[in-house]
């Protein structure tokens, strides 16, 4: 009788929904979990649960009843501190629960990257309180980037460009950040020429590397994406070393989204993401394993021979407007006529403001026609609905 792995997916997202399915196509058997009831990943996963992902008892009575081989954390906000107890009990965490710990806390990963492995990154301060904010602003200078020490998707993040800022900007970081009235970092700002994800995989092969996606972001969430991006071969093997060191001191096996700054003569880390990365989704058309086979692959210690980049290909994410509890998306017919293009539907439940719900994915012989195809594509999409009364 065959004998399946069984993999807990906490965090029940879009990236998680391609997880799901990457894992059951080499025979996994899947359970995913979120905060709330029908999340994306739920819908394709053998069985789902809805519990407070930050409660760590929740957490445990869930790994205690499945047993599984492998928890594979998706998102950021969980209780980090219950999956570095799990894993000294002999749970494996992917990749590794001192990785998930440090990662979802801005303050431990740039430490650890500036402060012990030396990295280039921008200038950097620390503050509890508004009267620190303020003091770190000053040793920063104008303009400066803020941002809550906890948070995803760009919430609660801010460029600083005087000291008419200062009161909206801490206002911003203490209502976007994960845990309300929190610490925040201060950075420089670099002036970049364009900002990158190396994907980056960690496996039995060693380290391997997808070719640079280069992306837009707007508020500190992504809007554009496309691969390859265009770098000297200075600048990749740069990029290179850096996600190296970075993901050599995290470990594990699985694939990780190193976000860098490219300017005229450096390249700088800015942050690290143990798990498939958003801007990452261009990889369902461009390459011959997307990251998400990448990442299933690897954490089962299965050899990935090569990473190929079969086609230049560019994502554009569609987003909601408002709070809708009954949507639909039109213009889909439209969208799916323009060449060479793809549109996922994620499948969430309800909208808010700001949420991906679907994105366009173009292929062309070159990057330029791949991104205009994209943005065609998203201009005839369009999220319509009833207003929503009840947050889920």
């Amino acid at each position: 009788m065959y004998q399946s792995k069984k993999m807990l997916l906490l965090g029940s997202g879009e990236l998680g929904k391609e997880v799901i399915i990457e894992a059951q196509r080499l025979g996994i058997e899947t359970i995913a979990v979120d905060r709330y009831a029908d999340a994306p990943a739920m819908q394709v996963a053998h069985r789902s649960y809805v519990i407070d992902m930050l409660d760590p008892e929740q957490i445990r009575k869930i790994v205690e009843e499945e047993k599984p081989d492998l928890i594979v954390p998706e998102i950021e906000a969980i209780a980090t501190s219950e999956l570095l107890k799990l894993e000294d009990e002999g749970f494996r965490v992917i990749p590794t629960a001192r990785a998930i710990q440090l990662t979802m806390d801005r303050e431990g990963i740039r430490r650890l990257a500036a402060e012990t492995l030396k990295l280039p990154t921008a200038k950097y301060e620390f503050a509890d309180t508004y009267e620190q904010f303020i003091q770190a602003i000053k040793a920063i200078g104008f303009p400066c980037v803020v941002k809550p020490i906890m948070s995803s998707s760009g919430k609660g993040q801010s460029i600083c460009r005087s000291e008419e800022d200062i009161e909206r900007c801490w206002k911003e970081a203490m209502e976007g950040g994960r845990v309300k009235h929190g610490r925040v970092i201060v950075e420089e700002f670099i002036t970049f020429e364009s900002e990158i994800t190396l994907l980056t995989v960690r496996s039995v092969n060693g380290t391997l590397y997808c070719a640079p996606i280069g992306h837009v972001q707007q508020s500190g969430d992504y809007i554009e994406s496309w691969q390859p991006h265009n770098m000297t071969e200075q600048q990749i093997e740069e990029a290179k070393k850096i996600a190296y060191t970075i993901t050599e001191s995290l470990g594990g096996y699985g694939i990780f989204g190193v976000e860098l700054f490219l300017a005229k003569d450096k390249v700088y880390f800015s942050e690290v993401s143990p798990r498939p990365h958003d801007t990452g989704l261009v990889t369902l058309v461009t390459q011959n394993l997307s990251e998400f086979a990448i990442h299933v692959r690897a954490i089962l210690g299965l050899p990935i021979p090569e990473i190929t980049l079969i086609s230049p290909g560019a994502s554009r994410p569609l987003k909601a407007n408002e709070e809708l509890e009954t949507y639909s998306i039109q213009g889909l017919e439209q969208a799916l006529s323009v060449s060479n293009t793809q549109v996922r539907i994620f499948g969430k439940p309800v909208t808010s403001i700001g949420r991906r719900i679907a994105v366009t994915l173009s292929t062309s012989d070159n990057v330029e026609t791949a991104r205009n195809y994209a943005a065609q594509a998203l201009q005839q999409l369009s999220v319509n609905g009833v207003n929503n009364k009840e947050e889920r």
